[in-house]
């Protein structure tokens, strides 16, 4: 207001003195959003922050009545469903909104594949991303469990034998998942603390490097675009890409209310430990890839226990992702590498797609 003439009201003369709303502003009006024919891929990143900011907010409300103890929390989570005003919604938008998160996270993970957007300066930027991808699954594998329910019991028994197989470690990663030898109340309460405290704040600490990351660095274009010698488009960041990023938001949005209405969470019946398992049981649709790839490997191979095969195998697939820019030493403009990185990326969608697809058609059997 040094030249008289106020550009903003009293209130935002009082935030910009004392945390510099207009540096802010000033940053938001400089960063600029690449346009080309690939531009709709970058909705998905902050479509999928979204959907986050969701949970978060959902899932303090369902922590107002959840009680962590194998014996109330099917009862805390049923209370919550049928007598708690707009509680079945709650519940419902909640898990909808993980499973949404997830698709859209890897919607976000194979088109920044694709795109080689892991090039130098964005090495971190990449492995930051890799990171909340796990951690993000960790958030599904740990929440499946917490309502107490029949299928999410036996689920997490089969999921937490997997990494039981790794010589040396893997009894003693089983049993620090599940906090004794067998699937129990401490585990449950275990999963809780994982879910609701530690891996937010690892979650917290690495999305806001990731978020640092990308608005340093922007965001990048495909080398095609970058190789044709065309002048650059771009379009600011704000107001011009956030409103459309906002209409995204608003379309997830009203994905999520027409699921949670039309095809609302259901709790089944509750978990007992002494019943046998059910038939057919199976894990979440993005765990089931490795469910089936184990299912139907021998039992040894080689000479080596199957199961510990593939167990390692996916670990070594994670590895390559997150290490994809280390890996991918040609990562220059014109190379013949992104036809590689291209392979591995499309390679990976087609196999986890049959797989899951099978798993759901195929007839369960004891």
């Amino acid at each position: 207001m040094e030249n008289g003439s106020p550009k903003h009201g009293k209130l935002w003369l009082w935030f910009d003195e004392r945390i510099g709303l207009e540096d802010i502003e000033k940053l938001a009006k400089k960063k600029e959003v690449p346009v080309h024919h690939h531009t709709i891929w970058y909705y998905f990143g902050g479509m999928t922050l979204f959907l986050f900011m969701i949970q978060v907010t959902t899932g303090i409300l369902l922590l107002l009545y959840y009680r962590p103890s194998s014996g109330e929390a099917y009862e805390s989570v049923q209370f919550l469903m049928t007598e708690v005003q707009f509680g079945w919604l709650v519940r419902s938008i909640h898990a909808w909104s993980a499973n949404v998160m997830i698709f859209a996270m890897f919607i976000h993970l194979f088109s920044t594949l694709l795109e080689r957007a892991y090039r130098a300066p964005r090495e971190l930027t990449w492995v930051s991303g890799g990171i909340l991808m796990a951690l993000t699954l960790a958030f599904g594998f740990t929440g499946y469990l917490l309502p107490w329910n029949e299928l999410a019991f036996f689920a997490t028994r089969v999921g937490t034998e997997i990494p039981g197989v790794i010589p040396l470690i893997g009894p003693f990663v089983r049993r620090l998942l599940r906090g004794g030898d067998d699937v129990t109340g401490a585990t449950l309460t275990r999963f809780y603390g994982i879910h609701v405290a530690v891996v937010p704040a690892i979650v917290t600490m690495v999305l806001g490097l990731h978020l640092f990351l990308v608005q340093k660095h922007g965001m990048s274009s495909p080398p095609g675009e970058e190789a044709s010698g065309k002048p650059k488009r771009t379009m600011p960041f704000f107001p011009n890409f956030f409103l459309r990023d906002l209409v995204g938001w608003l379309c997830a949005l009203g994905v999520l209310a027409a699921l949670a209405a039309y095809y609302p969470a259901e709790l089944g019946k509750k978990a007992d430990p002494f019943q046998p398992a059910p038939i057919g049981i199976k894990p979440e649709w993005y765990f089931m890839a490795m469910f089936q790839t184990l299912k139907v490997l021998p039992s040894h191979i080689l000479g080596i226990e199957g199961e510990l095969l593939g167990v390692l195998g996916f670990g070594i697939i994670g590895l390559i992702l997150v290490g994809l820019p280390f890996l991918d030493r040609e990562g220059v403009i014109g190379k013949s590498s992104s036809r590689l990185a291209a392979a591995f990326g499309v390679l990976l969608i087609v196999y986890s797609v049959i797989l899951t697809y099978l798993g759901y058609t195929m007839s369960p059997t004891k």
